[in-house]
């Protein structure tokens, strides 16, 4: 039996240190380097048995007395926010086991939650990484790098806010149907799960966790991990172009081998190639395949798991984040392409419908922003792999003609091609652009809630304002052709061309003309005194002296304002509105409704 390196995915909430966890093991400042410190894509690190055995220290001898012993672990890191859900996906169906990375300060966050239904749809194992415990109040650090050792050393109050903190990670999990405890205190691994205190920063509990880590896999995933008659199958990762190699792709190998002269299957946008490596190259122990130190190694087969650059120039075009297929078999090329183009049709969207435009750098990404549009009920026009076009926007143009909120390009970190930049300006159409996926989803609602509520704004600003009004006594300027009598506001705001009635809901006439000291005026608040004309009335008639007058609302304007816009009138508006509604429903039973 050939046991091959179980692969490790790393998963939680944004910000919670999965990356600062493995920066820590390996030596690297990966974590650092991504756009705003947050992974992007998923990347991939081997860690050799020397280096497990390094850091577990004492506790590896126990690991080492098995008969099938892992000869390392390969580990996954997999981006963190809650709308990753199928790059996560991804990662985890291809994780044999999995680390879920907990902030002890913060505990149980949405992208936790999340980060569990993908392992548990996937049956996959895990433990539960408590980081940031050295950032518990009153904490001291200590020379050992061992988590328990460091825990006798703290004060009692200090170890009964750690013991509060495992207790909500342990609460969450059990309201989730899981049970749980702090691994010290653990008497059946396979019946509960594993909670060990940690620290990035530092790098204490890092020791017993891959203890615990190992330990799990070597007991309970023997068969996962036997490689006889498994196919050849991996994901790309990433495709670049590389000095003095040209095409390359990074890509993981699940299961099986690949060798030199094997056929490879891969996806380009609109086809199946098949192609052979020009060259396998494998990174040094404990480098990232994202981001090496140091210089690719040439090797002429690969058993899985394995992070390996493939390079061949037919790699151009290929799709970040399908899967490859290997064989040495000519008779299953077919079958293996068939899959392929299986999985691509349900992928991308091309649809007549009206919808937003998105644009991106790989699959994983492309299936992310999918998920997020479709969980906020966001309807999808494209969805494409690529830079932005002079066709992408031409699209919008037309989406924009029925809805200005879907005519709209969202962009994942890909370029916008100068003629559409043009096209764009010319013809304002918004390109949305992010290296960080939530940021940018959250820009683009973010500016839809903003025109939205600029859009409200609009449509309350056009209709009749609510306000009452009294005729002074004693400021009759013109009897008539038009009246100009004095009047008081006593509620809201009144402007001019607004229609209003009497306290019997009679339409008396529109306000033609403000005035405040000779000058005609456009608007009057509530307690000002102003003269106003009105056409075709006459004082002592249709308006007299003392009378008390209310704007008039349209039906339709009413029943905005009843059912849309009443949080934007003040308390005496709205117990106007009122007023003007029980008038006016006495003459229409259903104005307003």
């Amino acid at each position: 039996m050939r046991i091959r390196q179980p692969i490790v995915s790393v998963l939680g909430h944004v910000d919670s240190g999965k990356t600062s966890l493995l920066d820590k093991v390996r030596g690297t400042g990966v974590q650092g380097r991504e756009a705003g410190g947050i992974t992007q894509h998923i990347g991939a690190s081997f860690l050799p048995v020397e280096t497990i055995q390094k850091i577990c220290g004492p506790l590896y001898e126990k690991l080492s007395k098995v008969e099938h012993k892992i000869p390392g672990i390969l580990v996954i890191d997999t981006p963190g926010h809650e709308i990753f859900t199928n790059l996560r996906s991804r990662g985890g169906s291809a994780a044999d086991i999995a680390i879920l990375v907990v902030d002890a300060n913060k505990g149980f966050q949405p992208q936790t939650n999340e980060s569990l239904k993908i392992l548990e749809s996937r049956k996959v194992p895990f433990v539960v990484a408590l980081n940031k415990t050295d950032m518990i109040s009153g904490w001291k650090d200590t020379e050992t790098q061992f988590i328990s050792e460091t825990i006798e050393k703290q004060n009692p109050e200090v170890q009964t806010f750690l013991d509060e903190k495992i207790y909500n990670v342990v609460t969450a999990l059990s309201v989730l149907g899981y049970q749980s405890e702090a691994f010290y205190r653990i008497n059946d691994y396979k019946k509960e799960i594993a909670i060990v205190p940690v620290s990035a920063k530092t790098g204490i509990g890092i020791p017993e966790l891959f203890a615990v880590l190992v330990g799990l896999t070597q007991q309970y995933l023997k068969e996962k991990l036997n490689q006889e008659e498994k196919s050849n199958r991996g994901i790309i990762l990433e495709v670049n172009d590389e000095v003095g190699l040209g095409p390359t792709a990074n890509v993981i190998l699940i299961d099986g081998q690949l060798k030199k002269d094997d056929s490879i299957i891969v996806a380009k946008r609109d086809s199946v190639i098949v192609t052979k490596p020009k060259a396998l190259l494998l990174p040094k122990a404990l480098d990232e395949m994202r981001d090496p130190r140091d210089k690719f190694k040439p090797v002429e087969h690969i058993q899985a798991a394995a992070g390996v650059k493939i390079a061949s120039p037919d790699l151009e075009g290929v799709l970040p984040g399908s899967t490859l297929y290997a064989t040495n078999d000519n008779s299953e090329i077919e079958s293996l392409k068939n899959s392929i183009e299986d999985e691509m049709q349900s992928v991308f969207i091309n649809t007549e419908t009206n919808g937003v435009i998105i644009k991106c750098d790989a699959i994983g990404s492309l299936e992310a922003l999918i998920e997020m549009m479709r969980r906020q009920q966001i309807p999808i026009s494209k969805a494409d792999i690529g830079p932005v076009t002079h066709r992408d926007i031409i699209d919008a143009m037309a989406i924009k003609e029925n809805d200005r909120h879907l005519g709209v390009i969202l962009a994942f970190n890909v370029k916008v091609l100068q003629d559409a930049e043009t096209e764009s300006d010319d013809n304002h159409i918004k390109v949305f652009t992010d290296k960080i996926i939530y940021s940018l989803i959250d820009t683009y609602t973010q500016w839809v809630d903003d025109d939205k509520a600029d859009e409200e704004n609009a449509i309350f600003k056009e209709l009749i304002p609510i306000s009452k009004f009294t005729f002074l006594k004693g400021f009759v300027f013109r009897n008539n052709n038009p009246a100009v009598f004095g009047i008081r506001v006593d509620v809201g705001k009144l402007r001019q061309k607004i229609p209003f009635m009497n306290k019997t809901g009679k339409k008396i006439g529109i306000i033609h003309q403000l005035q405040h000291d000779g000058k005609t005026i456009n608007s009057v608040k509530t307690g000002q005194e102003v003269a106003c004309s009105v056409q075709n009335v006459t004082v002592g008639r249709q308006v007299v002296e003392e009378d008390v007058f209310y704007t008039l609302p349209s039906s339709s304007d009413a029943k905005q304002l009843l059912k849309r816009f009443m949080q934007k009138l003040s308390s005496e508006e709205r117990n106007t509105l009122n007023e003007i509604v029980e008038i006016q429903r006495k003459i229409n039973p259903v104005y307003g409704y």
